[in-house]
Parts: structure tokens; C-alpha cells; sequence
């Protein structure tokens, strides 16, 4: 028999993941109720570690991305001191930038933060691109700018503003990263270095858009990266502790199990799993708009444009990530770097090809956060992060009988590349392994398929349309979605603007509304 909780909220937030926590601040501060149902028996979703003998290993986060110091703060930080989060955490300056490795001997690239700095280091390697890495940081600084113009008119923005102050950003808004570093003349050798970030955002540089993937650069050269001391799971715990300071509420090993809707499609509340009903006529959705739409919402009250639209929708890279726990130092075992991308070729296109087929995915960004923060494990250890994506639904093509033998050999394969490009020996090192697949993401997350990166932020469904398109895509009143699966695709910086446009979104309209 199903119970109704005495309480009923102005808002539900389904999911603690990055976005659903930063929602829920939101709707707190706008002096509304909320409750965040969470289905784990923590939060943070991505944003969590684990322990496996010593070591802590963090589950997902490599840095966070345009963070800044505190006296010269970069919009994630400045986000973090609005919601009220920033000083609950410690944090650590990620010291380089990245450094990249292709298999087919080309590249050998260590690049640093700093404007001047990177591009200096560029100018080193690739002598005659000096004109065009110019032009690349004053077209994306004027991107950067006209980003923030945006955001501070709540997307109303002025047409004849924005052409006479940010004319290039109009210019490029339709155009690949490399149709644009093309037409700047850029060399090839430096087009190669400078797209290597490219996998963070999972898409290949010529359907990438060229506004994405140039505010994202920048934002890292100016701002630096940083991580939590504490790792990410810190955050997640300083967000919830915010959340209930704002007097709001967290339920844990409560998953939802429907949305409840009149049928004129009017949300009414949630039931749990275990039939506890909780009223609302507002929910923010931190979880895949398949999980939604198929499994949450009775089907009478779905249209058929909401399911094309989901249907027509591509999903992003499927996650497979190796932790290993090191009984040697970095400095014993000779690891030079905190962030490596390694890759067969330099070629995006080709290499996101390669990433289709479990077979052919020697791609790894690998990480030792000791370079950054030596005591982040034990005196005399070190600990390693390795992830790859996979672009397609492959990995379901290994059988449960082989299942833990294709680990053990992806696995190997990820150690012997990691050894044969930096020269470095870890395999006799190795104290603790524990590795993760898309099976394993997609059992402990919910994501279809193991997918990581929510929808694959390309051509119609980039960054620049989604935001454009968000007022029309919000065709269920009542219901929002945030997290890697919204308006600001995946990765932790945009999984918390996507919460807090969510979240101010929904109070707005609750306000509206009259509570």
C-alpha cells in the first residue's frame, strides 16, 4: 500500500549528481523547499572515490576547469562563492597543462598554463605559427567575452550588440574547430598540439564546434585547473552540507521509481521504489532524459515530438577507466607528467574512429595526481588514473563469458602503452587495480549503455544550439533536466551550470507561479 510522505516541496531534484546538488542550492536560496532523492547511500554521483587497500582512488574527476585563484576567480569558482561552497573546500593548483604522446612517434608535447606561456611553448615546437596561435587566443578571448554578455542578459541578448562587439563570434558560431584553425592558416603541426584537449569533450575536432571547444582552451590557458584535496567527493559533501544548512532535504537509497502526472501532464509528485508517494509540481532531472521518458513517466502523457527528440539525439563516449595503487614514488618510477594524452595519431577524426571498437581503442588520458599533490596516497606511493572512451555501443558485444578476460586484457593493453610511449615501468609496481567498463558505469549510474559524457555535444546538438535552443526544448512543464544529458553537456564545470540555470529557472517560475 503506497504511503504519502506528510511533507509535499516546491521542487524535486531526482539524482545528487553535480548538477542536482547545485540545482537544489538554487531553488534553497530563492527561499523555496526542496528534496534531493538520491537512489546511492551518498552524493556526488561521478563526483565520489572508493577505496581498494591503502589508496583512495578518485572516481572520475582529472582537474576542474576554469577555477582561477581566489583573488582572480574564473566562473566555476565564482559559481562555487554564490552557492555558498567555495570555502568548504581545500584546494590544489594542477601544475602543467597537459602532455601529449602519439603512438606513431610525431608528437612528444609538454604544454603550461599561462596565455604567454603556451603560446611561447608553441611557437618552440611549430616556429611559423606564431601569427596564427595569436589569433586563435583573440578570437577565443573575444568568444570568452561575448559568453559572458550572454549570460548576464540571460540570453536576451541585443543582435546589433553583439555584431558590433563580438563580430567573430558570429563569424565562427557555425564552424568546426579546425575549419576555423584552418582559416586562420594555422600550421599543421600546431592545429595537432593545440586540438588535444579534444577528447574531454568527446568529439572529434572537425564536427566539434569551434565556440565550444576554443572557450573551453581558454578558460583552462587563463585559469588553470585545480582539484579538490580531498577529491571530488569532497565537493559533493560540501554541496550537501550547503543543501541542508539552506534547510533543504537529501533522502539516500531512495530511488524514484515514477513521476506522477495527471493525464493533461501536470506534474503531481513522485513515487519510490518502495511506494512512498512525495508531492511537487516541479522536478529537476539529473539523470538521462531516456531514463525519464522511458522508464519514469507513464507513456500516455509523452508526445511524440518529445519521443523523436530523444530519439534523434547521438550518445557520447561510454566510459572505461583503470586505478592503480603504486608501491614506488613518482619520482622512483620516473613519471614526469600529471596529465597525459596518448594517442595512435593526431588526427581527432581518425582517432575517434578508432575509438568505436573495443579492439582498436589504444586511447588514454592518463593521470598521476601525484605530480600535482604528492600527498594524495601514502608516503612512497603513487596512484594512477587511466581512461579512454568508447563511441559506440561495442563494449556490449563482449559476452558475459568473456567479460572478465577482455578486462584483464584491456587492462595489459593500457599498462604496456602507457610504458612503451613514456619509457616508464609500472606493471612490477602495482599494489592495487581496479578497473571499470561501461557495464560497470552503467550498473552503478543508470547511464544507458555505460554512457559517460551524456549526449554527444556535435553539429545541430552543440553547445551554442543547445543553450539557443532551451526555452523550446522545455516541453514538459514542471520538468528539467541537468547533468551531463542538458543544455550544457558533459564534463563536472558544465554539469554545474547546468544545474544552476535549472535550478534558477524552476524557482523562477515557482515564484511566478505564486509557490
Amino acid at each position: 500500500m503506497n504511503k504519502t510522505l506528510n511533507k509535499s516541496y516546491d521542487c524535486i531534484v531526482i539524482g545528487a549528481g553535480n548538477g542536482g546538488l547545485a540545482a537544489a542550492i538554487r531553488i534553497l536560496q530563492k527561499n523555496l523547499t526542496c528534496l534531493v532523492l538520491e537512489k546511492h547511500n551518498l552524493p556526488g554521483g561521478f563526483a565520489t572515490s572508493f577505496r581498494r587497500g591503502r589508496f583512495e582512488f578518485e572516481a572520475s574527476l582529472h582537474e576542474l576547469n576554469d577555477f582561477g585563484p581566489k583573488d582572480n576567480p574564473g566562473d566555476v569558482r565564482q559559481l562555487f562563492r554564490d552557492l555558498g561552497v567555495e570555502d568548504k573546500i581545500d584546494w590544489i593548483r594542477i601544475n602543467e597543462a597537459y602532455h601529449m604522446i602519439t603512438k606513431d612517434g610525431k608528437y612528444d608535447v609538454i604544454m603550461p598554463f599561462g596565455v604567454e606561456e603556451f603560446k611561447a611553448k608553441m611557437v618552440e615546437y611549430v616556429p611559423n605559427s606564431k601569427k596564427s596561435i595569436n589569433e586563435f587566443f583573440e578570437l577565443a578571448e573575444e568568444i570568452v567575452k561575448a559568453q559572458a554578455y550572454t549570460n548576464s542578459v540571460n540570453g536576451a541578448t541585443d543582435k546589433n550588440y553583439m555584431i558590433k562587439n563580438f563580430p567573430n563570434f558570429i563569424k565562427t558560431g557555425s564552424y568546426s574547430v579546425n575549419e576555423v584553425l584552418h582559416a586562420i592558416k594555422m600550421p599543421q603541426k600546431a592545429i595537432d598540439i593545440l586540438d588535444a584537449y579534444w577528447c574531454y569533450l568527446g568529439v572529434d575536432c572537425d564536427r566539434m564546434s569551434f565556440i565550444h571547444y576554443a572557450s573551453m582552451v581558454y578558460r583552462y590557458i587563463t585559469k588553470q585547473a585545480w582539484m579538490p584535496k580531498l577529491k571530488s567527493h569532497e565537493i559533493s559533501l560540501a554541496f550537501e552540507e550547503r543543501i541542508r544548512e539552506l534547510g533543504g532535504d537529501v533522502f539516500y537509497n531512495s530511488e524514484v521509481s515514477k513521476i506522477i502526472t495527471t493525464n493533461d501532464r501536470k506534474i503531481t509528485g513522485v513515487m519510490l521504489k518502495n511506494g512512498t508517494v512525495i508531492n511537487t509540481h516541479h522536478i529537476i532531472a539529473n539523470c538521462s532524459p531516456l531514463v525519464v521518458y522511458g522508464k519514469l513517466l507513464d507513456k500516455n502523457v509523452i508526445t511524440l515530438d518529445e519521443i523523436k527528440a530523444i530519439n534523434s539525439r547521438m550518445l557520447a563516449g561510454r566510459g572505461v577507466c583503470m586505478y592503480l595503487g603504486l608501491n614506488k614514488s613518482a619520482d622512483e618510477l620516473g613519471i614526469k607528467s600529471h596529465n597525459y594524452f596518448i594517442y595512435d595519431t593526431a588526427d581527432s577524426k581518425k582517432q575517434y574512429e578508432l575509438m568505436k571498437k573495443v579492439e582498436t581503442n589504444n586511447v588514454q588520458a592518463t593521470v598521476c595526481l601525484n605530480r600535482a599533490y604528492p600527498e594524495c596516497s601514502p608516503k612512497g606511493t603513487t596512484m594512477m588514473y587511466f581512461t579512454t572512451l568508447i563511441n559506440s555501443d561495442d563494449w556490449s558485444n563482449v559476452s558475459e563469458r568473456e567479460y572478465f578476460k577482455e578486462k584483464d586484457r584491456f587492462a595489459a593493453k593500457m599498462i604496456e602503452t602507457f610504458e612503451k610511449v613514456t619509457g616508464t615501468k609500472i606493471k612490477d609496481s602495482i599494489e592495487e587495480i581496479a578497473f571499470a567498463t561501461p557495464t560497470t558505469y552503467a550498473r552503478y549510474c543508470g547511464h544507458p549503455q555505460g554512457v559517460i559524457y551524456g549526449y554527444e555535444a556535435a553539429d545541430w546538438d552543440a553547445l551554442t544550439p543547445r543553450l539557443m535552443m532551451m526555452n523550446d526544448d522545455y516541453t514538459f512543464k514542471g520538468l528539467r533536466f541537468c547533468g551531463g544529458f542538458a543544455m550544457r553537456s558533459s564534463g563536472y564545470s558544465s554539469a554545474y551550470f547546468s544545474g544552476d540555470i535549472s535550478g534558477r529557472q524552476t524557482a523562477g517560475e515557482i515564484i511566478r507561479e505564486g509557490k
